[in-house]
């Protein structure tokens, strides 16, 4: 299947759910551990029928679903289809649904030589020196956040080369940044908002707030 833009997916009317990074997420409120095994347990059967499988965390009291379709680089019909069948299953269950909590990390490493350094973080974090796609350094068994190196010029003057992609909801961005500022931050650059706004501490460490849209 096709891949679907950031705008199409908005479009479809996934109330439940929200587009981060790389995949559609949704958390659900289960009443306890065996109410949210039931509801895995039936989102499992579906995902069966559909052949198509989601990444499911089970917790007390909490069920995270994430969507995406590997095949295409991102989310497809598919994805939508198997998630209004997701949010069907949870309103017979009577399971509630909290998209605005949803949240994503991803690392950020500027870097001048690639080929020089990518192979280090790669053995650090996973253990093969090879775990890099593109500018991606992704751990196949889902241990550590995604690091994704960031193309610069070379410099010598000391500056900060890690920052922090902080990936929420598209309508909790604009409370999320206030919510940073009055704890003492600044807004460093907004010019890419709403797809990402840089902010800072009181020291000057940077990250960003990431959301889907314009992208």
């Amino acid at each position: 299947m096709d891949k679907l833009t950031s705008a199409q997916v908005l479009e479809s009317g996934l109330d439940d759910w929200r587009l981060l990074a790389q995949a559609l997420h949704a958390r659900f409120r289960t009443k306890d551990f065996a109410s949210g095994l039931r509801f895995v347990n039936a989102v499992g059967e579906a995902a069966e029928a559909a052949n198509h499988h989601p990444d499911l965390t089970l917790t007390y009291p909490l069920v995270d679903v994430k969507l995406s379709s590997h095949d295409a680089g991102g989310i497809t019909q598919r994805d939508v289809d198997l998630a209004r069948t997701v949010s069907g299953i949870a309103r017979e269950q009577g399971v509630a649904a909290e998209p605005r909590v949803v949240a994503e990390i991803e690392l950020a490493l500027d870097t001048a030589d690639l080929a020089a350094i990518g192979p280090f973080w790669a053995a650090l974090l996973t253990g093969d020196a090879g775990a890099i796609d593109g500018d991606d350094l992704a751990d196949p068994n889902g241990r550590v956040p995604l690091l994704w190196f960031q193309h610069t010029d070379a410099h010598e003057a000391p500056r900060q080369r890690f920052h922090l992609d902080v990936w929420v909801p598209h309508d909790v961005a604009e409370e999320r940044i206030a919510a940073a500022v009055a704890a003492g931050g600044t807004v460093v650059d907004a010019g890419q908002a709403p797809s990402f706004t840089v902010l800072a501490d009181a020291e000057g460490n940077r990250a960003c707030v990431c959301t889907c849209l314009e992208r």
